[in-house]
């Protein structure tokens, strides 16, 4: 993080004063302006016993820049749940809401959670509803925009995008819905959420309340009498809500959806493993989507052949993340999508999944089909000089799993 990213807090943290009964106002205002023009996807306040600790995540990685001091902690944290519209009486029990300001900035949603020194807050940024629109915005490479918008192109089978949590998961699948509202003869669509991110015009959006027992589950079985034909789901948590989903793709709906898993093959051992039977997986998944987020180095960066730097990955020479001012010294600026597709209706991979072969099996039949894993695309962004081994490795892990697709 920059000297001077870091003074800018500083100058935030200095308008903590005792004697100024409105600080918390002109601190949280500053604040979230400040995190809005980094960029930031999250800001995490974290109590401790001498103040209030402020982190935020950028390009997908947490950084720690300062902390505000003890008497400020309860009235910063009562500020924000005031502007998200929280119960600020209740500080013994987790609430979320929403900071939306109509026309400026991003929209943010705000989660506190109860700790030993008082009431933790993480802040999450939403972008700007123009960016990353379209599938041609989230710069994945032409064949996997190819093979999803054939998949978007059908009328039933389930599409699922995959990935541990900031992966970009709902990103991608917000960007399949407005492409599906530039269709040339319209369908009808809908999602049901939790929460809803982004309102997407010519979507109809819904979200689960759990105080009158509509979960997603729920709610998607109501919505099967609402005529659509393309149904998103926010997320697949559990047994019941795959199982409704890949159903109603059985029965005419193109159903859209994410869930977390390591990899494409994961992903299908996963339903497995929640009880979804292979016949259902095999009739009514046309694909499966995993994704990660890599951040791209920025041009200051050195290439080198120091076996060294190379952190076991098959390249001759990679880049070395510096720093300097233009990438606010994090060697690294903005991120970059890479993926893997599988293709269920592919007879040999369908074959695997009916004998329920393992992860492992799975992977080696889908490399063997053709699938370029998620490895394999990392390396090349590596020799690309697009991103680093260490940027791989903390993304991808520390295993030799590429070796598979050799």
């Amino acid at each position: 993080m920059s000297e001077s990213t870091l003074g800018q807090f500083s100058e935030i943290a200095a308008l903590c004063r005792e004697d100024d009964p409105d600080f918390a106002v002109h601190v949280v205002e500053h604040l979230i302006n400040w995190a809005g023009k980094l960029a930031v996807s999250d800001v995490h306040l974290n109590p401790m016993a001498d103040g209030l600790e402020v982190r935020i995540r950028l390009d997908g990685v947490l950084h720690r820049v300062g902390i505000f001091p003890t008497f400020a902690l309860r009235k910063i944290v009562t500020r924000i749940k005031v502007l998200a519209d929280l119960l600020t009486y209740r500080t013994d029990i987790p609430q979320e809401g929403r900071i939306r300001f109509p026309g400026v900035g991003p929209e943010i949603r705000v989660s506190t959670f109860p700790s030993l020194y008082g009431e933790r807050v993480v802040a999450r940024f939403f972008p700007e509803e123009t960016r990353f629109k379209l599938l041609n915005d989230l710069g994945f490479p032409a064949e996997i925009i190819q093979v999803l918008r054939r998949a978007l192109a059908e009328t039933s089978g389930a599409v699922f995008v995959t990935g541990p949590a900031g992966s970009g998961k709902t990103t991608t699948m917000y960007a399949c819905l407005r492409e599906l509202t530039e269709e040339t003869i319209p369908r009808n669509l809908i999602t049901i959420e939790d929460p809803i991110e982004v309102a997407i015009p010519g979507v109809v959006q819904s979200q689960v309340d759990l105080r009158v027992g509509l979960d997603l589950a729920t709610a998607l079985r109501y919505l099967m009498r609402q005529d659509p034909e393309v149904v998103a789901v926010g997320e697949i948590r559990d047994r019941t809500t795959a199982e409704v989903a890949i159903e109603a793709s059985l029965t005419g709906h193109l159903i859209l959806s994410t869930y977390h898993a390591g990899g494409a093959a994961e992903a299908v051992g996963r339903l497995l493993d929640m009880g979804i039977e292979p016949y259902l997986i095999r009739s009514g998944v046309l694909a499966v989507v995993s994704q990660r987020l890599l951040r791209q180095v920025c041009e200051c960066a050195e290439w080198t052949d120091n076996p060294a730097s190379k952190l076991g990955l098959p390249a001759e020479q990679v880049r070395i993340a510096k720093g300097c001012e233009r990438c606010r010294h994090a060697g690294y600026m903005g991120r970059f999508p890479i993926a893997e597709f599988l293709v269920l209706q592919n007879e040999t991979i369908a074959k695997a999944i009916l004998e329920r072969s393992d992860v492992v099996t799975l992977e080696r039949v889908a490399l063997d089909q053709g699938m370029v894993s998620l490895w394999e695309h990392a390396i090349n962004a590596v020799k690309e000089g697009r991103t680093t081994p260490l940027e791989v490795r903390r993304v991808l892990g520390w295993g030799e799993y590429w070796k598979l697709a050799g």
